[in-house]
């Protein structure tokens, strides 16, 4: 016990007062620099996954707006490219609804149902489809730079299409793209066959070989001296 009684006796005296001062303020000064390094890199960290979200969402954005282009003209357009078309924006999709973002699903839906209702006008003449794409490019970007206020936007269209639509109509419109369907499929089903060039009947002509000629040496050959 004489130790632990020499020890609080010492911290006691005047002698060890600036030594336990200079602990208290490293041991501070350790703690206030492990928070301040913490601090800084959880925040290096978010800005860093900030930027990856907003790169993701407007690969995403980008996608969807270019789908859209295609889905304006898609009537004109090969069953070859409408298949990478659908897996475009199948990409587009999925990739919008695993963005970290609250209502990004309900971004997905609205742009599911504007780029079937583009397909569809794409069959329609007359139709203006530059500002339809015009306006998904303009929503998709407002959503990209406030998502929860266009976020309650794209819930009231959704609602207010899914009270508009009525079963007789509903019936008539995919009766409608059926028939568009099978007329795009007729259209570019028929494929020219392969015709491979015509022979001629003629039998090919054959050329005589040329003769070569054989320089005769024995008289060339100096004479020897007799």
């Amino acid at each position: 016990m004489e130790w632990w009684n020499d020890l609080i006796d010492w911290l006691t005296s005047a002698a060890a007062r600036p030594v336990i001062f200079a602990a208290v303020v490293l041991f501070f000064a350790v703690v206030a620099a492990g928070l301040l390094s913490a601090w800084i890199a959880s925040g290096a960290v978010r800005r860093v996954v900030a930027q990856r979200d907003r790169e993701a969402k407007a690969a995403a954005i980008a996608a969807l707006v270019d789908a859209a282009t295609e889905a304006s003209v898609w009537n004109s357009l090969t069953p070859q490219e409408q298949v990478l078309a659908d897996r475009t924006v199948g990409q587009a999709d999925i990739l919008v609804r695993l963005l970290p973002i609250r209502g990004s699903d309900v971004a997905a839906n609205w742009a599911a149902h504007q780029l079937h209702e583009l397909k569809r006008a794409s069959a329609t003449f007359g139709y203006q489809l530059d500002p339809a794409v015009a306006e998904f490019r303009d929503r998709m970007l407002d959503w990209e730079r406030h998502p929860s206020r266009t976020r309650r936007q794209f819930q009231n269209d959704l609602a207010r299409w899914r009270t508009q639509r009525q079963e007789p109509e509903t019936a008539l419109v995919e009766a409608q793209d059926t028939w568009v369907a099978e007329q795009h499929h007729d259209r570019y089903g028929d494929t020219a066959a392969y015709e491979p060039p015509a022979r001629s009947s003629e039998p090919p002509t054959r050329t005589a070989p040329t003769p070569v000629v054989t320089a005769d040496l024995s008289d060339s050959r100096p004479s020897s001296a007799s």
